[in-house]
């Protein structure tokens, strides 16, 4: 007997009990459209998580000066004074794997416009932190190399500061106030959200030169961080080793001594994340599988009670020429043809209930083509392990009694 007319056999037989069929297929529907819907779930936060950590700049990594101990009180990071610009300048240099470095500085101040003030974050910069940030403007324009050189009075402000100070004003071109100096907005900036690698708002902050915040408000010459971008992904941990060696030896730190500056990778909280998700996807997915294997032992039940009631009809076949190839292919065809068109309800429900969740729940859902291919490749896994056992119990009844059988 050929495919086609094995095929057509199989589907008359399973149109015989209907209800029974899609009752059999009910667990192999529930558990592909579990798996994509968990799977897309997975996917979609990993997805998210990446793209919050792709905010944060283009294959950064963040060097801040380091901590160091007075009279037993061990300081945080930032404590030390050796992180200067020859620094930044000879990263730059020296670094192959290095493409741009941005030297800064930060503090705190209470910024006032008209009658509204607002207490933020004070960056001193130069104009490469926004484009090592991967950070765009809504509205005006960078400050200038020129402006760092002169030590300018300009200011980028942040949406959180655009929203509390310039609520229904155009702050390019207005003036503020931070501490006791005037500083002329020249640029907001995009809203960037919540940073996933330091919990804060990343909008809520005012950006102005590096030299106007070192001289006219902290006084301090040295540097906090340095915002570096390598030349790609798998170039930043070069990037990490050739600038700790560099600023070993700059900043004259023997073998034995700790470092007096930190170099944190980016690409390290990316992965960190990634493989997360990945446990969690792999989690949700192996909890939705569950049911696939409850369907497969359902099928398993179905066609063993579909070869007792056929057993006559074996017989038959047998003694007019089938094979017990021809008997176990007829079976084993059949509780595939169930399995597959279980899966392929199932693959619709799990779109349909990942669109559904997107909607409703607002989660992030990424539905990929190989989670559709994998589901489909399981159901057909299933109905072939689990259709094998009946389909082998059916070929090798003995004809002569299976002709006898009431």
């Amino acid at each position: 007997m050929d495919l086609l007319s094995t095929l057509r056999v199989a589907f008359r037989a399973l149109a015989r009990n209907k209800m029974r069929t899609v009752l059999t297929m009910l667990g192999i529907i529930i558990g592909v459209g579990a798996v994509i819907a968990m799977v897309g779930i997975g996917q979609g936060a990993d997805q998210t998580v990446q793209q919050q950590i792709a905010n944060l700049g283009s294959n950064m990594l963040f060097v801040s000066s380091g901590s160091r101990n007075l009279g037993g009180l061990r300081l945080g990071w930032g404590a030390t004074k050796t992180l200067v610009r020859d620094d930044v300048t000879a990263m730059v240099k020296e670094c192959p794997a290095v493409a741009q470095a941005a030297p800064g500085t930060q503090t705190s101040a209470q910024v006032v416009y008209g009658n509204d003030n607002w207490g933020t974050r004070i960056t001193g910069t130069t104009p490469e932190y926004f484009d090592i940030r991967t950070w765009n403007f809504q509205s005006g324009v960078s400050f200038t190399s020129d402006d760092v050189t002169t030590a300018a009075n300009v200011a980028v402000i942040g949406d959180t500061v655009r929203k509390n100070l310039f609520a229904v004003t155009d702050p390019i071109g207005k003036t503020v106030r931070i501490g006791n100096l005037p500083f002329m907005v020249v640029g907001v900036l995009v809203a960037k959200g919540q940073s996933p690698a330091m919990s804060e708002d990343q909008d809520d902050i005012i950006i102005v030169p590096l030299t106007t915040l070192q001289k006219k408000i902290t006084g301090q010459p040295w540097l906090r961080f340095v915002m570096v971008s390598a030349k790609s992904h798998s170039a930043s941990y070069a990037a990490q080793q050739q600038i700790e060696a560099l600023l070993r030896d700059r900043h004259r730190i023997r073998s034995e001594e700790p470092n007096d500056f930190s170099v944190s990778n980016l690409a390290d909280l990316a992965d960190l994340a990634s493989e997360a998700s990945q446990v969690m996807t792999a989690l949700l997915a192996s909890i939705a599988g569950v049911s696939l294997l409850v369907g497969g032992i359902g099928i398993m039940n179905i066609m063993l009670v579909s070869v007792t009631e056929r057993t006559r009809e074996i017989g038959v076949r047998m003694a007019i020429g089938a094979t017990e190839g021809d008997v176990q292919r007829q079976f084993l065809i059949e509780a595939v043809v169930m399995s597959l068109l279980g899966g392929a309800v199932g693959i619709i429900v799990g779109v349909g209930a990942s669109l559904l969740i997107a909607s409703t729940a607002g989660w992030p859902i990424l539905i990929s083509g190989g989670a559709i291919a994998g589901a489909a490749a399981i159901a057909m896994a299933i109905g072939i392990f689990f259709g094998y056992y009946p389909a082998q119990k059916a070929a090798r009844l003995d004809p002569i009694e299976a002709l006898r059988y009431e």
